[in-house]
């Protein structure tokens, strides 16, 4: 009996690639490269933070502490480019707007210096909206966690 054994191979974008994916630039790009992409079914995200982030020079200059609604928006970058890069030609010219934020959970605070990874798993699409289960990790650890949800559509909108 013969087994039909399939290889998935994953992509990746560097930062090259995001900037062609998302409209998102400096100093609101928080994915710097993604290392895995199966379609638009999940992805990893990765985000280096820097001291040089210019959150930090108010979010807390003695203390300073990568916000919690950024590493939510890392996620919802990560996931944008997952469904832009997964469309192929049909995804240029597309945009990925945010509509929801549900069941975030903040864990430990994220700091200068740390590398975190961005977890996404798709949950659910109909038509144009997909719907994510995100996870930012530093060092395996769960540092937060999302469930986000948006919509492609035509950039002119």
């Amino acid at each position: 009996m013969a087994t039909d054994v399939s290889k998935t191979e994953l992509g990746t974008a560097d930062i090259y690639r995001l900037l062609q994916l998302l409209p998102h630039r400096y100093p609101f790009l928080l994915v710097d490269r993604i290392v895995e992409m199966d379609g638009d079914l999940s992805g990893v995200g990765i985000k280096n933070v820097t001291i040089n982030e210019p959150y930090f020079a108010g979010h807390f200059p003695a203390s300073p502490v990568m916000p919690g609604v950024l590493l939510i928006e890392a996620m919802a970058q990560t996931a944008g480019g997952l469904v832009v890069a997964s469309r192929g030609e049909e995804g240029q010219g597309k945009l990925v707007y945010f509509m929801t934020i549900d069941k975030a959970r903040f864990r430990k605070p994220v700091v200068p210096g740390d590398t975190v990874r961005i977890h996404v798993n798709l949950l659910r699409k109909r038509a144009n909206v997909w719907k994510y289960k995100g996870e930012a990790r530093v060092e395996g650890r769960l540092v937060a966690e999302a469930e986000i949800s948006a919509m492609l559509t035509d950039a002119s909108l």
